[in-house]
């Protein structure tokens, strides 16, 4: 990928790219059926991105990833992780 395309999210969230491989590397390597699992996942996303997530929110994220139910198109999940 482009390093442009890693500078507009570096700018945009204050990731850095390195985080972002790293995120990556442990979510290819997780157990996304373990529920603990997941919410470490969910948690380590939250600290990254400076994000507070709410209990039920982040109950409602487990459940769908556990489910395997988790909407894969960009309005669906703008529902989703939008505000409430």
């Amino acid at each position: 990928m482009s390093n442009n395309f890693f500078d507009n999210i570096e700018k945009k969230t204050n990731v850095k790219q390195e985080d972002i491989f790293k995120l990556a590397q442990s979510v290819s390597n997780a157990n996304l059926k373990d529920e603990q699992t997941v919410r470490q996942l969910i948690a380590q996303v939250a600290k990254m991105a400076n994000k507070p997530v709410s209990k039920e929110k982040e109950d409602q994220i487990v459940k769908a990833i556990i489910n395997n139910n988790m909407p894969m198109d960009f309005g669906s999940l703008t529902k989703m992780f939008g505000k409430k």
